[in-house]
């Protein structure tokens, strides 16, 4: 019997096997089916009284190990493998009661949305995003978006992602929770749920990475809407092949986890074809978007007449199939920001039309928030954020090829505007991932920036002057079969790159950070070293006189 604050432990058994995981609870006594559940917790140091300990095996220990602590702390059940019931009956005999499935983070994610009272049209509402690319911006447009539209009515937004974890409609008012991971572990995910509830979020912007759908972070979750950037090489230290990076992809938009898809197929007639293929292999209902204005693609919906405005761009977005025209904009620079300001505004206009869902907002007023109140004119904690402006000095997160190519096309155009300015780029690469894709980012950057230099991002356990060389292999063979005139350098630490790169910079020229972004610390060896790429930009330009933007940290 579920009740108000949880689940009994017999019954989540049964809830269990009622959705195909076969368990099996350990002892059979009536103190299961008193056994009350009230939350649900994976790592054994926070476990509360009444919780129901998930016991993983992971990398390097198994979780079941630790039931001393997580019995200390108040555990009443716990959910394993058969490994872990031989862990723990060894340790505490039948202290309490253990439920045993063969895959415990499949499981976890239906448990604990039992626990906490997720259902599939429970509050808040869901809107996923993954793809390799703009999943950030583009759930921070959404929440910017929905906001607006829910603000009126007394409600609340919520946001989940790399940045931040936060319950509030803008950086003002959000109550924040710090992020190690895109998508934290299901258990938890499930008990965020159940607190923005208790705070009145009615609505959740989230991104969905690759990582999470794999370790089945988001098992249990039910999504209104979710949507498709792109896809593009990244994540293959994990994955392997693009091939199966796209299959981990593809899992969300199936109808058993999501109602209605948005996806982006700018790709179709490429090479790669991600989203074209997806669109024809997702399940439930499922809406296409084609945002390079002039494709030749047939989709629902499709961006026309992109104009600048400002830093950013005024676009149009047309219903193929009712001729519908709506007029918005946003204020980021880059085409591709165009393409996650149009996909969240087609995301929150589609869920408007869900039936199933019980009506938030209507379709006419999405339409006059996209119009009138400018959503997407909104900061996005490094990404493209400009610190100054003459120089013109940016920071971004673009960390593999594609994002990097978009970036730099993006800023490109700044520095020509500046006059006769060059194009400064400070990029390194992060330790103990692809490393495939470094010497072509080298080799990216010195054919797309007039100055590069190559210095640190996060080498975490790998040796940082190895990731540099990496990168300066491509760039140097770059510059030698392509006759560039590109000045390279090598600097380090990131800092002392940065101020060189200031250094190097007239008012008529463009400064760009990448890789790094939001980020404020550097990861060697595990060892933490604070650093801003935000904070060192705007203290070199200050250093050398120039000016920095009010906001500019």
């Amino acid at each position: 019997m579920v009740t108000e604050t949880g689940i009994t432990a017999g019954d989540l058994t049964e809830q269990l096997r009622a959705a195909g995981h076969e368990p099996l609870l350990t002892p059979v006594t009536e103190s299961a089916h008193r056994t009350l559940l009230t939350g649900a917790a994976m790592n054994p140091q926070a476990v509360n009284t009444g919780d129901l300990f998930v016991a993983v095996k992971g990398a390097r220990a198994h979780g079941a190990q630790f039931i001393d602590t997580a019995l200390e702390r108040g555990a009443s059940a716990v959910l394993t493998d058969a490994e872990g019931v031989s862990l723990i009956r060894e340790s505490v005999d039948y202290r309490l009661p253990i439920i045993e499935v063969e895959h415990v983070r499949a499981a976890a994610g239906p448990a604990a949305a039992a626990i906490y009272g997720t259902t599939a049209t429970s509050e808040p509402a869901l809107y996923g995003v993954t793809g390799t690319n703009g999943k950030t911006t583009t759930t921070y447009f959404l929440r910017s978006l929905l906001s607006l539209l829910l603000e009126p009515k007394g409600k609340s937004t919520g946001l989940i992602g790399t940045i931040e974890i936060a319950a509030g409609s803008t950086p003002e008012t959000s109550e924040r929770i710090a992020s190690d991971m895109t998508t934290p572990e299901a258990v938890q995910l499930h008990a965020l749920m159940h607190q923005f509830r208790s705070k009145n979020v009615a609505a959740a912007a989230m991104e969905v990475s690759s990582h999470a759908i794999s370790y089945q972070r988001i098992s249990g979750l039910h999504y209104d809407v979710a949507g498709f950037t792109n896809l593009t090489q990244d994540h293959l230290d994990l994955h392997g092949t693009m091939e199966e990076y796209y299959a981990a992809k593809a899992e969300l938009f199936t109808r058993s986890r999501t109602r209605t898809s948005v996806i982006i197929v700018d790709d179709a007639g490429t090479d790669s074809s991600w989203g074209h293929r997806l669109a024809g292999e997702a399940t439930g209902r499922v809406i296409t978007l084609a945002t390079n204005p002039g494709s030749a693609v047939r989709a629902d919906w499709e961006v026309r007449d992109v104009q600048p405005e400002g830093l950013g761009s005024a676009f149009t977005l047309r219903s193929r199939r009712t001729g519908e025209e709506i007029r918005t904009s946003t204020a980021l620079p880059g085409d591709f920001n165009v393409s996650n300001a149009a996909l969240a505004a087609i995301m929150v206009l589609e869920g408007a039309a869900d039936p199933q869902r019980p009506q938030q907002f209507t379709r006419d007023e999405v339409v006059h928030v996209l119009q009138q109140r400018r959503p997407f004119h909104i900061n996005v904690p490094g990404r493209m954020q400009v610190i100054g402006t003459r120089p013109a000095a940016i920071v971004d997160f673009a960390h593999n090829p594609d994002a990097m190519i978009r970036t730099l096309e993006a800023v490109r155009p700044a520095a020509r505007e500046n006059g006769a300015g060059k194009l400064i780029l400070v990029i390194g690469a992060a330790g103990e991932r692809d490393r495939t894709k470094r010497p072509t980012m080298g080799a990216i950057a010195v054919r797309m920036a007039d100055h590069v230099i190559i210095s640190d991002d996060d080498p975490h356990g790998e040796d940082p002057a190895q990731i540099r060389a990496d990168l300066l292999e491509g760039a140097q063979e770059a510059i030698s079969t392509g006759g560039l005139s590109t000045t390279l350098q090598e600097i380090s630490p990131r800092a002392k790159a940065i101020t060189a790169a200031v250094a190097a910079a007239s008012e008529h020229d463009t400064v760009l950070l990448a890789g790094r972004g939001h980020e404020d610390h550097q990861d060697f060896a595990g060892s933490k070293h604070s650093i801003d790429d935000r904070i060192e930009l705007a203290r070199a330009l200050k250093d050398r006189g120039f000016e920095t933007l009010l906001e500019a940290p």
